[in-house]
């Protein structure tokens, strides 16, 4: 009885050592070296492998609007190494210590956290068939249920929308947690979005739970199998290419990627490939100029490569969707004023009423202020007219409402029913105050202007 006590008394000495053990060997280790790369600023991280553990390490990174113009992973046993080459959004090396440290922490840790927190919101999610003038029915809808929309984030591809809208009590500022106004939201929704003839696509959902607002999206319209869908508007001749072939001897699925390069290219990639269950063991990105080159060597999380022509064909298309959704037609447009109950109401019902389709958007608040882009094109796809754009813009707020990019346009028809259009471009911001912003939104320092 007493040696049985004595070892019941000492295991959990010994079970505490092993978790130490165990947290030692699981802590990624993580490196920044601004000396070796003469373009850029090189991160590497020495980690054990798991499902979706290079998704954290690259949401890390393009939270923090970082480029990442080259990669490397390579996955020994069950290590992992990955290598990132990454600049600001103008192309510069990484110098803020306190953007380094935060970089480092943020990668170091066991299980990596979104570096924007949605506690104290309702999150709404819809899906449906795109048609002008829904978001603008959308938001009114909201308005008029005395919800503030807090942020939200809107995707359109093949002529389906997404969208994420984080809302609030406008006179409380609390979540919307009364089941009854829950339930009110939802139909009033459902029934905006399936409009006259999409009764059985639309889609509405309420949560509390906290997500990662743009893999969230990837994994709605996943699930919406936009991929499946012949494309509203064709864009130029810029169109992704993508292969998939099996390395047999080595059981791996090699998937080759060539396409335009932009922001967030690689997490696109990378989300898609873990939520359809595909665990990426070696890969490389580079870019060059704005075109950019991926490769990853893939099987499913079960250890198998791609089994059939139809899987790849699959793979292919949802690769291609994934890259696509986040690509934008037409003319951005950024609203910089004071937030007001129904001020996204009013400004999308001026789109609507002067012919402007919402292909894109992001909208943000902090504190009393609203930050929302928008990205426009006419009713049927074609790059806005400039007089309209002004009207708009008139009518809005000129100092409000300001043009902030225009696509390079294709001019060339590819027929009378199906318009070009071009590709908007990326923000250009500078990276101090992205990381301002980025650190406020996580409380750590208390203002970004």
């Amino acid at each position: 009885m007493k040696l049985n006590t004595e070892k019941n008394m000492e295991w959990p000495t010994v079970l505490d050592e092993y978790e130490k053990l165990v947290f030692r060997m699981t802590t990624p280790r993580v490196m920044i070296d601004n000396a070796g790369c003469s373009n850029g600023t090189c991160i590497m991280i020495d980690s054990a492998r798991k499902h979706g553990i290079l998704l954290e390490a690259v949401q890390v990174l393009t939270d923090l609007n970082l480029s990442i113009k080259k990669a490397y992973i390579s996955c020994d046993g069950q290590w992992f190494m990955d290598v990132f080459h990454v600049t600001d959004l103008d192309g510069n090396k990484l110098t803020d210590k306190s953007v380094i440290s935060y970089i480092k922490q943020s990668l170091g840790r066991t299980y990596y956290a979104s570096s924007k927190s949605y506690d104290g919101l309702t999150a709404l999610e819809l899906t449906g068939t795109d048609r002008i003038g829904l978001l603008s029915e959308a938001f009114a809808v909201l308005s008029d249920l005395q919800c503030n929309v807090v942020e939200a984030k809107v995707w359109t591809h093949n002529g389906r929308i997404a969208s994420l809208i984080y809302v609030k009590e406008s006179d409380t500022g609390f979540p919307v947690e009364d089941s009854q106004k829950i339930d009110r939201i939802e139909v009033r929704l459902r029934n905006v979005l399936k409009g006259d003839n999409d009764i059985r696509s639309a889609n509405t959902s309420v949560s509390m739970a906290v997500t990662h607002t743009e893999r969230r999206l990837h994994q709605m319209m996943y699930a919406d199998r936009d991929y499946e869908r012949k494309p509203v508007i064709r864009t130029s001749n810029d169109a992704p290419i993508v292969s998939v072939m099996n390395c047999l001897e080595k059981g791996y699925s090699v998937v080759n990627i060539q396409c335009k390069d932009r922001t967030k290219l690689l997490f696109d990639l990378v989300c898609t490939l873990t939520d359809m269950q595909y665990d990426v063991f070696h890969a490389t990105a580079n870019t060059a100029t704005d075109r950019a080159y991926l490769e990853f060597f893939t099987r499913h999380t079960d250890g198998t490569p791609i089994s059939s022509d139809a899987e790849k064909q699959r793979v292919i298309l949802c690769l291609r969707a994934a890259i696509e959704r986040r690509t934008s037609e037409g003319v951005r447009l950024e609203l910089s004023t004071g937030d007001k109950q129904g001020l996204l109401a009013n400004v999308t019902r001026t789109f609507r009423e002067n012919g402007l389709n919402v292909t894109r958007a992001e909208i943000s608040t902090t504190g009393e202020s609203a930050l929302n882009m928008f990205y426009v094109t006419d009713a049927r796809g074609n790059p806005a007219d400039s007089n309209i754009i002004e009207a708009v813009r008139q009518k809005i707020g000129w100092s409000d409402l300001k043009v902030k990019e225009f696509p390079l346009i294709n001019h060339q028809k590819v027929d009378t029913d199906e318009p070009t259009a071009g590709v908007g471009g990326a923000m250009l911001l500078s990276l101090g105050s992205i990381f301002r912003r980025n650190l406020y939104n996580l409380g750590l320092i208390n203002s970004y202007s």
